[in-house]
């Protein structure tokens, strides 16, 4: 498997969450937003890894896990340049195969069912994946 071998994951706690969710494709400001010089050099420095240049989009049945993200205090900040907003990192593990993290970003109105998954490879040409396909997530919260 190419890519970040589950076992090379960097931990940085022990509370989980485990979340299902269906991939879809977004609108692409994934991609324009990891690309973005400030973002990227900070994806790259506090998760180790370059992410691959796009996110893998989840809805999820249950905005429990999001409610979890967004009230804790945790996860890796990413501070915004003047002109876009702010967001958060949570360590996590993709279909038990591929280390990643997700990103909340702090866009108001942003959709409460929606994660977006950040990985050094291109997580549906890894894991074979293709719209309407269920996707589980461990993401550590602390």
């Amino acid at each position: 498997m190419s890519g970040c071998p589950v076992h090379a994951c960097k931990v940085i706690g022990t509370r989980t969450v485990t979340v299902e969710g269906r991939v879809f494709s977004g609108e692409g400001t994934g991609t324009l937003f990891v690309n973005l010089p400030w973002a990227k050099k900070q994806f790259e420095n506090k998760l180790k890894f370059s992410p691959y240049p796009g996110t893998l989009n989840l809805r999820v049945s249950s905005e429990t896990a999001i409610e979890a993200l967004k009230d804790t205090t945790r996860g890796i900040r990413i501070e915004a340049s003047e002109g876009f907003y702010s967001g958060r990192c949570f360590e996590a593990v993709v279909s038990d195969r591929v280390c990643g993290a997700v990103v909340v970003p702090d866009v108001p109105g942003y959709p409460s069912d929606v994660l977006e998954i950040l990985a050094p490879v291109n997580l549906r040409e890894e894991l074979g994946l293709e719209d309407g396909m269920e996707v589980v997530l461990t993401i550590w919260l602390e």
